[in-house]
């Protein structure tokens, strides 16, 4: 075997301890998979608010409107899953994730543990199953999400409702554990097999245990896996994980007020996470008809364009031995010396133009050819002229790739996401420098961050660190921009520091430690500090 490919092996597989018990080709199915969309919908969608979650703090008055009335309007009389499945399968999603019941309590499925579900509605039908016929009928992956933690079971029992109260933990009462427990025996015996459980919220490991005793090849992700919500983790996490995020800044229908991430931004953070080894879980609300909001739908139709001409890229890869160079994303074939090289940060690439692409990290060999996916690299429509034909000359410390955006994908011929490159017959360019983001530290009320330097890649390297303002638990998918400290010359491997000044008092900062090697700038994991 490769020394690079046992380094890459290593990276990927580090550790784990945290998604031992799922089946080890489970785990490996979802890293081939790496994309599949997560529904969030409940019953108050009706009112356009967070999900589940207005009832905590909400008055007694607002709680029996809630559970009484609500469900009485409840009527998605245009709910069609294959119509969700189908678009889902054109986007590029293997697998998708349902609310089956969020922490409200409300069960979307004919359940004969409590009356606060779907066949008490105007619409009577059991959601669940419909949503499981067309997942099959369309051979896409069935995921169910599971809350175990129930507001409607807390409310019934006279418990305040909250998620962090006395009362509020299942796994503390016998007689609420065994709730979740006939829950799961419905959701895990009534609709065959089942490829992926998502559980939320404390008494997870009660929903879990009952899962895998009646189906022990579902596929745990929340509950047995690492799985980031609304961000993406700094560098490739050592073990599989999950990303679930959402188009805008909630999870259910929103109808006002809400800040939509682009449709480019949406692809942009599906190729991140593959580039750092992850599946994304991305996130829509169906409006209470049962229709997809049009906002949602455009961007999904987006992604599925872009796919539709990249998808190798997406599937079945793997890490590359970095993730980044600058705009330049990549990913490696599982089982081929094959790397995707993604360019992204070129929105105003006209049709027809050549442009020329420097990597560092990917050296070619006498076998080496490289493409644009999706495209022939023969021909530009009405420009028989133009030569868009790939070149590439491969340099001792650098490779340039001259290609040409020869396909025509809007009618305005405006393409404003990232093309691919497949690289085949790759190698690695370098031994990469490792660099790792520590604490921080008070000192005359300035912040001290603090790195250490692992590796340094066999040259003589710079470091430093880079941090910007935390935007929020949502916003900070939305922000890019970070400023930089001075470039300290390492002498060696080993920790270092350096003091922040001038920062604003009582405010959250995000930070990372950076190595810049003569060939490429290497980034450690994101952390925080607040500012006395």
């Amino acid at each position: 075997m490769k020394k690079w490919t046992l380094l890459l092996m290593v990276i990927f597989l580090g550790g784990v301890q945290t998604y031992a018990l799922n089946k080890p080709q489970r785990i490996e199915w979802l890293q081939d998979a790496g994309f599949g969309m997560f529904i969030h919908w409940s019953m108050d969608s009706q009112l356009g608010s967070v999900i589940s979650h207005s009832l905590v703090g909400a008055s007694d008055e607002y709680q029996k409107r809630y559970f009484n009335e609500l469900p009485k309007t409840f009527n998605p009389k245009f709910y069609d899953p294959e119509e969700w499945v189908i678009l889902a399968k054109l986007a590029g999603m293997k697998y998708m994730v349902f609310t089956t019941k969020h922490h409200s309590g409300f069960c979307m499925w004919d359940t004969k543990t409590t009356p606060f579900n779907v066949m008490n509605t105007p619409y009577g039908k059991d959601i669940v199953a419909q949503y499981v016929d067309a997942c099959r009928k369309h051979d896409m992956a069935v995921g169910f999400y599971y809350s175990p933690e129930d507001f409607w079971w807390l409310h019934q029992h006279n418990i305040r409702i909250t998620r962090r109260g006395e009362g509020s933990d299942p796994s503390e009462r016998a007689d609420y554990a065994e709730y979740i427990r006939a829950q799961m025996r419905e959701l895990m015996s009534n609709y065959g097999k089942i490829d992926v459980l998502f559980f939320d919220g404390k008494g997870g490991e009660i929903a879990r245990e009952v899962a895998w005793n009646l189906q022990p090849d579902v596929l745990v992700t929340r509950g047995a896996m690492e799985t980031p919500e609304q961000t993406l983790p700094g560098i490739p996490m050592t073990e599989p994980w999950e990303a679930c995020i959402t188009m805008g800044t909630q999870w259910q229908y929103k109808p006002t007020n809400e800040n939509y991430k682009s449709g480019g931004r949406l692809i942009e953070l599906l190729i991140e996470t593959r580039a750092k080894g992850g599946a994304l879980l991305l996130n829509v609300g169906p409006k209470p008809n049962g229709e997809l909001p049009i906002e949602q739908e455009a961007r999904l139709r987006e992604i599925a364009l872009w796919h539709f001409a990249n998808q190798l890229s997406i599937h079945g890869v793997r890490p590359w031995v970095v993730t980044h160079e600058g705009d330049i994303w990549f990913a490696l074939h599982k089982t081929e010396p094959t790397v995707y090289a993604f360019l992204t940060g070129q929105p105003d690439w006209p049709r027809g133009e050549r442009r020329t692409v420097v990597i560092k990290s990917v050296k070619t060999t006498l076998d080496t050819e490289i493409e644009v996916l999706g495209q022939s690299s023969e021909w530009v429509e009405y420009q028989p002229q133009t030569d868009v034909a790939v070149r590439f000359e491969q340099f001792d410390d650098r490779l340039e790739i001259s290609c040409v955006r020869a396909q025509r994908l809007y009618n305005n011929q405006k393409w404003p996401n990232p093309i691919v490159l497949e690289i085949s017959h790759a190698e690695p360019a370098l031994s990469p420098p490792v660099v790792q983001t520590e604490g921080y530290f008070t000192e005359n009320r300035d912040i001290v961050i603090e790195g250490e330097l692992v590796d340094s890649g066999r040259a003589t390297v710079q470091i430093g660190f880079q941090y910007r303002k935390y935007a929020g638990f949502v916003e900070e998918l939305y922000q890019n921009e970070w400023k930089q400290t001075e470039l300290l010359t390492s002498q060696g491997t080993g920790p270092f520091q350096i003091p922040l000044r001038d920062l604003e008092p009582g405010t959250v900062y995000q930070y990372r430690a950076m190595v810049k090697h003569p060939l490429l700038t290497i980034y450690g994991d994101v952390k925080r500090f607040e500012t006395p």
